[in-house]
Order: structure tokens, then C-alpha cells, then sequence
């Protein structure tokens, strides 16, 4: 038995990702795909108004591009103090789509919202939103499992005990290109804006969009 089976099931509506347990291989290497296809999505962040929306308690990403960005909104519902503590940041506690609702209109240019939707009972609310916050001539950047990857998670999560499983307990969906692309339409991306296609071999549907 793994330590991951011992562990005591988390409320991951009370703790963010990253909380209370150490990343494994398997998650790291996930993260570092994500973070390359964002990177290059993005091209550079010099002087952007950066959002990263479900962060992770210790918002990895977002603190890789802190030296480079003119300012940082970090969003989930628990973050840790070093998050807090960061230049030119500010921190959001609070859970999806209500904790958006504060950001004003059209006041960034790069929002990343990554494994994140998968979570939600509304995503569409919190897509909404995500359009809503973002810039004229911004991008959003959406990273979601997929229905072929929904079978590698719960093979690494439940059979090869090498993720937390009630990280994948707490999916609600998954979506493939033919999911996601139309709830971004609905949002108010325009199609010609929209692009929106399958990474990490297939396991995760990636979007780009530009308002």
C-alpha cells in the first residue's frame, strides 16, 4: 500500500493543489508540459498584466514569470505565504466563478487558467469570466484533461498509485476540442480567435484565445 492510500482524503474545495502533499514524477512532468506549451503559446511576457487562475497553493508557474511581467494576480483558495509575499502580485483567496467578480473588466492581457475547469460544477460561468477579464487584444490560455487522458489519470491515480486519486474523484468532466471549442464560442471568443487543440499526446485539450 502507498503512502497515497494512507493519506487522509482532502477537501479540495478547502485546499488548493499542491497543499498538503509533494508532487510526484508523474505530476511534475504534467506541470512542466503545461508550463512549455503556455510559455510558447504566449511567446513573452515583457510588460503583461499576467493572471494565473487556480494557481496551486504555491503557484509554480506564475512565480517562474515574476521578473519578467508588469503585474501578477495569483487566484485559488488557499496560497502559501511566499505568495502572498510577492513584488507587484496580487493574491485572490476564493473559489470559482465568485472570486473573479472583483476583477475589473478587460484589465488583463495574458489569463492562464490551467487544469483548473475540470474541477468546476459551472465552468461555463468561470469561462465567462475569464473572457470578461481579459484585455482588448489579450489572450486566455485553458489547459483540461481529456477523455483519452481521463484513462492514463485514473490508471496513475487509482491503479499505479503515482497521483493523489481524490484529485481525479473530483473531476467532473472532461474535454475533448468538440467539448471545449463551443463554450468558448458562448463566452464571446470569436471562432477565427479560437484556437483549440489536443497536447501532451493527446491526454489534454489546450485552448488559445485571443478577445
Amino acid at each position: 500500500m502507498s503512502e497515497l492510500d494512507d493519506a487522509p482524503r482532502r477537501d479540495l474545495r478547502a485546499r488548493s493543489y499542491g497543499e498538503d502533499y509533494t508532487s510526484t514524477a508523474v505530476d511534475r512532468v504534467g506541470v512542466w508540459l503545461s508550463a512549455r506549451r503556455i510559455r510558447r503559446s504566449v511567446g513573452t511576457f515583457t510588460g503583461k498584466r499576467v493572471a494565473d487562475i487556480g494557481a496551486g497553493y504555491h503557484a509554480v508557474l506564475a512565480r517562474s514569470l515574476i521578473d519578467d511581467i508588469e503585474s501578477l494576480l495569483v487566484l485559488d483558495v488557499s496560497l502559501s505565504a511566499e505568495v502572498n509575499s510577492l513584488p507587484k502580485t496580487q493574491v485572490i483567496e476564493g473559489r470559482l466563478p465568485e472570486a473573479l467578480r472583483d476583477i475589473p473588466d478587460d484589465s488583463l492581457d495574458v489569463v492562464i487558467c490551467n487544469s483548473v475547469l475540470e474541477h468546476l460544477w459551472q465552468p461555463e460561468q468561470t469561462v465567462n469570466e475569464l473572457y470578461r477579464v481579459a484585455a482588448h487584444d489579450g489572450c486566455v490560455l485553458i489547459n483540461v484533461p481529456s477523455w483519452r487522458g481521463k484513462r492514463f489519470l485514473e490508471l496513475s491515480a487509482f491503479r499505479l498509485h503515482l497521483s493523489p486519486a481524490d484529485e481525479m474523484e473530483d473531476h467532473k468532466t472532461y474535454y475533448d476540442p468538440s467539448d471545449l471549442w463551443p463554450m468558448l464560442v458562448k463566452a464571446g471568443f470569436r471562432p477565427s480567435n479560437i484556437r483549440c487543440f489536443r497536447h501532451k499526446f493527446g491526454l489534454n485539450t489546450f485552448a488559445v484565445c485571443r478577445k
